[in-house]
């Protein structure tokens, strides 16, 4: 079994959370005018509290999404920030309402463009998903930042994610870099997780796989999965830290725990091996199939070999082609190869010389080396494709390229 994954940057979370308002003190000239203002605000300040607690619940106080959208409703009304952005929420997520996008993008509106940096936030997860506003993510940029600036962890580490990806700005790995520390440095996961990655990967200046296990420990211990995957990533192979298979098998479960699928996959080598757990087929196996299930490609070739092979199954040729398949529509150019072997062969599937062709194709143009390598002998024989020796040229070129670096 291979083991072909690395560090791979997974970056794509929504998170709402509310924030502190932070009122300017009224000044009023008369002491009658001071008492109303003060009771208003003290009003406004229990219906608020009343809210949350009915969205949340608490000890004395049952859930009540509906009861809380009234209150919030009520509050959002009379021109209060955060039950305007409480009210986005529920708009949103149909909490005690219809789920209505375009009316969670009006109240997220109403609230940042008064400057509440997590309706700010959230107006810019709308317009990077297109959830409610046409997609636009020169204006999530623009929401981000404002929030960002105003010190909202979840905003900067989005804005970190945009500079890094080149979405609505120019791609920037400094600038993403500031923003992830920014996010990181207030104990925000996710950043704190991306920030590990740019160390790793050298985003950041040089690799430094010291401050890299240091910022995914911070986060794997918040219970970020992808930080534990890639922690677990660290220990196996000893990146920043001494090797210890143990460890590595150890955040790889709390990752797979939380549904990770890479994770997953890894834990299928590992149980396949016997690093860091018993050698266990039947295990392997088990934590494949659970990463293939969720579409991923690496574990749906390697499962489809697994049961072209009979390596811990029993082999079932209709099996590894429905996996290689599957793999294979997600372009994953391994998989591709194999399905064309599968048609080249008959095996699980009806031979078909053109098909064959076609997957074969698919993975030389990804680069695939032994996919280049048939290619060639398709084009000088006329297998699945009129002859053409230009084009078996071609891939003789390309094959040289390869073998040449």
């Amino acid at each position: 079994m291979k083991n072909e994954k690395g560090i791979i940057l997974i970056i794509a979370m929504i998170i709402i959370s509310s924030c502190n308002i932070y009122a300017m003190k009224p000044k009023h000239n008369t002491i009658k005018h001071t008492n109303v203002t003060q009771s208003a605000n003290k009003s406004m300040e229990q219906i608020l509290k009343l809210a949350k607690a009915y969205y949340f619940g608490n000890d004395s106080i049952y859930m009540n999404k509906q009861k809380a959208f009234e209150l919030f409703s009520k509050a959002a009304k009379q021109g209060n920030l955060e039950a305007q952005n409480f009210l986005g929420c529920c708009y949103s997520t149909g909490e005690g309402v219809a789920k209505d996008i375009e009316q969670a993008v009006y109240w997220f509106r109403k609230a940042a463009e008064q400057g509440f940096a997590t309706a700010q936030f959230n107006l810019g997860l709308c317009y990077q998903s297109g959830d409610g506003v046409e997609k636009d993510f020169n204006q999530a940029v623009y929401w981000f930042r404002k929030a960002a600036e105003q010190g909202n962890a979840y905003a900067q580490c989005r804005l970190g994610g945009c500079y890094d990806f080149g979405d609505g700005v120019e791609k920037d790995f400094n600038q993403a870099v500031y923003w992830f520390r920014k996010a990181a440095e207030q104990g925000n996961a996710k950043g704190q997780c991306h920030l590990g990655v740019c160390y790793g990967s050298g985003d950041a200046g040089e690799k430094d796989f010291n401050q890299a296990v240091y910022w995914f420990q911070k986060s794997a211990e918040q219970g970020n999965d992808d930080a534990q995957y890639f922690l677990a990533q660290c220990y196996y192979f000893g990146y920043g830290v001494e090797k210890d298979f143990n460890q590595a098998v150890y955040w790889c479960q709390k990752s797979t725990e939380q549904g990770n699928a890479t994770a997953q996959y890894f834990l299928a080598q590992c149980y396949y091996l016997g690093n860091g757990v018993e050698k266990d087929l039947n295990q392997a196996i088990y934590w494949l199939r659970k990463a293939a299930e969720q579409e991923d490609t690496a574990a749906q070739c390697l499962l489809g070999e697994c049961y072209l092979s009979g390596d811990g199954v029993e082999k079932d040729f209709n099996q590894a082609a429905y996996w290689f398949r599957k793999a294979a529509e997600q372009e994953d150019a391994n998989a591709q190869y194999l399905l064309g072997v599968c048609y080249d062969s008959g095996n699980g599937v009806e031979a078909n010389d053109t098909q064959a062709f076609q997957w074969y194709f698919k993975a030389a143009e990804q680069g695939l080396l032994k996919a280049q390598k048939i290619l060639i002998i398709k084009y000088e024989k006329g297998v699945g494709v009129k002859k053409d020796k230009k084009k078996a040229e071609y891939w003789k070129k390309k094959v040289a390229e390869q073998e040449n670096k």
